[in-house]
């Protein structure tokens, strides 16, 4: 029987969607969407009315048409042009993306975009996914408000606004593609009249950063097969994958220097396990130059070993899961660090955040931070962390004043000393 389901927008209005199934359990569930609750009551009397089939002269998203005194015959929809099979399509084909990464796209197209999308096409036509389609499907996912293919019992949390963006790139990516070619089979991309959420929207620390009090609280709750990997993670600014991926062959020395070669990382592979590959980017692969307590760290843990042996295994010998890691060694110590007087909740990602910023607190420039943390681009460093330089407002106050006065040469009325002096500004004799 047909039933429905009510959404709530952000907005305070609702959507009332007539869900149903033409075929009884287990056959695909199809939907029409309602601005009131009324006319959604009558058309459920109307599904229940014709054995739970569409009502006769009903076009999905329009209602009743007046049939065309001369009709064109409707054409088929061809079974690779329904969005969920073309997307599939699509990520398969793919090129230069790792198995990884299609895994990922794909998983995001089952879970955040077919239970909108299901009863679309990719094709213009009646069931086009138009403009309005994927703006209400962006509100949907601001909002939390479950989609019209859901199950009711299913809950969504609100997503991010960042999340929503990407996630919208890949739906604009596989619309584009529909929409060009020699053969395209639309005229345009939906996605293109799409305003999207800021980066910034939201209320939500993406990054914590430790003081340092807080990081060696942390360390000293930690267990002795995991502190060594959280110091390195810690000292060095590594990724995850690229450090537990470290080899004893990828310690080296430059200029007589002690230091850490950065050539692969673990990765995702296509069928869910994980393989090592190369690491994220072109400049991720990198060398760093050690400190005496970071490479001390890692020739201890190098002894003994082969030359491709893993530098920070888990006790059973293999390279540590991120999941493992962090349930049985980071939780334990970053709750027991909380309980002497920890107030943050930091992820092990953290610690690298952590690392960039005690990097700019000291001076050191972003460049030099870019290149260290194997960013792609500075304009990344400066978008996760150019608001930290704040911190050197008291060096910059001063350089300005210095460099005014040098460059004036005239003796600093009295008056503008004293104003000066009120407002703690570094004023030189």
């Amino acid at each position: 029987m047909a039933h429905i389901r009510v959404r709530e927008r952000k907005d305070g209005s609702r959507v009332y969607t007539v869900t149903w199934r033409s075929d009884g359990r287990g056959s695909k569930e199809q939907g029409e969407p309602f601005a009131d609750e009324k006319s959604a009551e009558r058309f459920k009397d109307l599904v229940n009315g014709h054995g739970q089939q569409w009502p006769p002269g009903w076009v999905p998203g329009r209602g009743f048409v007046e049939p065309d005194p001369d009709p064109e015959p409707a054409a088929e929809i061809d079974p690779a042009h329904w969005f969920e099979p073309y997307a599939m399509k699509h990520i398969d084909n793919l090129t230069g993306v790792e198995g990884g990464t299609k895994r990922k796209y794909r998983r995001l197209v089952e879970q955040n975009m077919v239970p909108w999308f299901r009863d679309h096409a990719v094709v213009d036509g009646p069931y086009a996914i138009r403009s309005e389609h994927v703006k209400q499907w962006v509100n949907d996912m601001a909002d939390g408000v479950p989609a019209p293919h859901d199950p009711p019992e299913k809950k969504r949390r609100k997503f991010a606004a960042k999340t929503i963006r990407n996630q919208h790139g890949l739906l604009s990516a596989i619309l584009a593609a529909a929409a060009s070619g020699e053969n395209p089979l639309r005229s345009v991309n939906p996605c293109l009249e799409t305003n999207l959420p800021r980066a910034d929207d939201s209320d939500e620390e993406v990054a914590t950063f430790l003081e340092h009090w807080e990081a060696g609280l942390i360390l000293r709750h930690l267990a002795p097969d995991a502190v060594d990997l959280a110091q390195v993670l810690l000292s060095t600014g590594l990724r995850w994958g690229e450090a537990t991926a470290l080899q004893v062959r990828d310690l080296v020395r430059i200029n007589g220097r002690p230091a850490i070669r950065i050539s692969r990382a673990w990765k995702e592979a296509e069928d869910g396990g994980r393989e090592i590959g190369p690491p994220k980017s072109k400049k991720s692969r990198r060398t760093l130059v050690l400190a005496p307590l970071e490479a001390a760290i890692l020739q201890r843990a190098a002894r003994g070993k082969k030359q491709t042996d893993i530098l920070f295994p888990a006790p059973e010998g293999a390279a540590w899961q991120a999941g493992t890691f962090r349930r049985l060694r980071w939780l334990p110590a970053v709750e027991a660090a909380q309980a002497e007087g920890l107030t943050k909740a930091p992820r092990i990602h953290d610690l690298r955040h952590t690392h960039a910023s005690w990097l700019i607190y000291r001076g050191i420039p972003l460049p030099a931070i870019s290149a260290r943390l194997g960013h792609e681009s500075i304009q990344t460093t400066v978008d996760r962390y150019g608001h930290l330089l704040i911190i050197m407002d008291d060096d910059l106050v001063f350089a300005v004043a210095w460099s005014m006065e040098f460059a004036l040469k005239v003796e600093i009325p009295d008056d503008v000393r004293q104003a000066a002096a009120l407002l703690e500004v570094p004023v030189r004799a």
